[in-house]
C-alpha cells in the first residue's frame, strides 16, 4: 500500500456504500455490497440487529437480572462488521479487558476477594429486594 507524506499508510480503497475492502472478503457480504442498495441494506441490517442487542444490555442494567455487558458486547461485535467507529470501540473493549485480566493475574487473592465480595452483595441486595418488598415500596412512595 502507498504511504502518505507523513509515513503512515494510506486509507484502503473503499467498496460501493463507502465501507474499506478487507482481504479475503469474497463471502455473501461482498457479493451483497455489489448489488444495487445492497451496501445500504447490510448497514441498515446490521445496525438494527446490533442495536437491538445494545438495547437489550442496557434494559438488563435496569431491570433485575444479571448479564448486562454480554448483550451490549455481542451489540458492538455485529456492529463493528460493519462500521468501523465500532471496530474502533471494540478495540478498546478488548484492550481495556486483557488490561484487566493481567492486573487480575498479578494480584489473584485481591481479584479473588473482590470479586466474591461483589457476588455475596449482588445475591444480599437481591434477597433484601424480595424479603422487604422494595419494588412495591418504592411505586407507592412515586405514586404508581
Amino acid at each position: 500500500m502507498p504511504s502518505t507524506p507523513l509515513n503512515r499508510p494510506a486509507d484502503p480503497p473503499l467498496e460501493a456504500g463507502g465501507r474499506a475492502a478487507r482481504k479475503g472478503d469474497t463471502g455473501w457480504r461482498a457479493r451483497l455490497r455489489k448489488t444495487p442498495g445492497g451496501a445500504l441494506a447490510l448497514k441498515a441490517g446490521v445496525l438494527v440487529v446490533g442495536s437491538l442487542f445494545i438495547l437489550l444490555g442496557l434494559a438488563a442494567a435496569v431491570l433485575p437480572g444479571p448479564l448486562t455487558i454480554p448483550p451490549m458486547l455481542l451489540g458492538l461485535y455485529v456492529l463493528a462488521s460493519e462500521f468501523d467507529w465500532a471496530d474502533r470501540l471494540l478495540q478498546r473493549a478488548k484492550r481495556s479487558a486483557e488490561e484487566a485480566w493481567r492486573a487480575a493475574k498479578k494480584r489473584p487473592v485481591f481479584s479473588g476477594v473482590t470479586t466474591v465480595g461483589g457476588l455475596i452483595l449482588a445475591g444480599v441486595a437481591i434477597w433484601a429486594v424480595g424479603h422487604y418488598n422494595l419494588v412495591a415500596q418504592a411505586k407507592d412512595a412515586v405514586g404508581l
